[in-house]
């Protein structure tokens, strides 16, 4: 059978990363810590209050989740100047970036990245009919300022996103970087929306702050958030932002409706109303990164500074043949970004271990 495919989808494969049944599952940065059982009990019992009422639709604007959102940055962040209408939701940050596009993006449109990042920025461009173009990186992973500013007034991008801490080096910006874009966007013809991806910020470093902290000043930034890494909550697939009330009516328009079911919003509020509890550990995988960084560069790795839960190391001689060797041992790592460069995410100490062994073998 013929089908009228897409002339530019053929040929494709479908996103993802391999999930396979190993001892050490290292390669999609997820929390490795299972939610502890009261918060389960917590979850369970908000959906079983849900699911009473699931014959009707569920909240269309998750007006409740909203408001406990803006609380959790609130809390977290130290933004309490958050409101409900300066939040909004998806099904993972997936869904929230696609809304962007589909708003901000679009045929004879631009959006602007740095590679390399997050490999599916280029699918929500070629999913919208958006010209999508991609900047390099120092050799160092960070971003180079003058290259950016120089790139934003060539191509007039009505998005900028850069992820920070980016994926996959776990390179953070600083907030003046984040100024200096947000200056250079505002002098795109017709508008430009910068997107801070911070995917991973929970695990910052101490004292780093989250971009959010700008958003008064700045109303054509959007800070994107998930509570699929530090929450534990990879599977419940929420993603959210944090934006002016304009750029959220803006979001509403293109949404499906009724996007976010009963049972999401009453799984994602009752992990909200114990995000303490989901984030117990961050402080011991943010060790845990520290120590593995520490041991890839005394092993001879160039491994950039990260603040997220995630080392980037190289140059590996022939990266496919140590992620093979690494699976043999019960290993999954991450093949990713340029020639010679992999990415390992943070799991327990236990998974750890087991990743420094068999890398050792491996590579002897």
């Amino acid at each position: 059978m013929t089908l009228p495919l897409r002339p530019e989808l053929k040929g494709l494969s479908p996103y993802g990363a391999p999930q396979q049944a190993v001892a050490a599952r290292l390669n999609v940065n997820e929390n490795p810590y299972s939610p502890p059982p009261a918060v389960v009990d917590a979850i369970a019992a908000a959906v079983h209050q849900a699911a009473a009422g699931l014959n009707r639709y569920p909240d269309r604007d998750f007006t409740a989740l909203r408001a406990d959102l803006a609380n959790y940055l609130a809390a977290e962040s130290h933004v309490d100047f958050l409101e409900p209408h300066n939040m909004w939701a998806g099904n993972g940050s997936n869904e929230v970036m696609l809304h962007l596009h589909q708003a901000f993006g679009g045929p004879g449109r631009t959006t602007l990245t740095f590679s390399p990042t997050y490999s599916m920025y280029p699918e929500y461009a070629r999913d919208t009919f958006t010209n999508y173009v991609s900047l390099p990186r120092m050799d160092d992973f960070r971003l180079d300022l003058d290259r950016a500013v120089a790139g934003i007034a060539e191509h007039k991008p009505t998005l900028v996103i850069v992820a920070s801490p980016n994926n996959p080096s776990g390179t953070a910006l600083s907030l003046d970087d984040i100024k200096t874009l947000a200056a250079a966007c505002a002098e795109v013809p017709g508008g430009s929306v910068l997107v801070i991806d911070e995917a991973y910020a929970e695990f910052r470093r101490r004292g780093v702050p989250s971009a959010a902290s700008l958003l008064p000043e700045t109303p054509h930034l959007v800070v994107t958030r998930t509570m699929s890494k530090a929450f534990g909550l990879a599977g419940g697939r929420l993603g959210y932002l944090a934006a002016s009330r304009q750029v959220v009516e803006a979001l509403q328009i293109v949404r499906l409706p009724y996007h976010l079911s009963a049972i999401t919003q009453a799984a994602a509020r009752a992990a909200l109303a114990h995000h303490s509890e989901l984030q117990a550990q961050v402080d011991e995988i943010r060790a845990e990164r520290d120590d593995t960084v520490d041991w890839l560069r005394a092993q001879g790795y160039t491994v950039p500074d990260t603040d997220a839960n995630f080392a980037y190391f190289g140059p590996v001689k022939d990266r496919d043949a140590v992620f093979n060797g690494l699976l043999e041992h019960g290993v999954l790592i991450r093949v990713v970004g340029p020639e010679g460069w992999m990415r390992v995410s943070v799991g327990t100490a236990r998974e750890m271990a087991m990743f420094r062994n068999a890398l050792l073998e491996v590579t002897a």
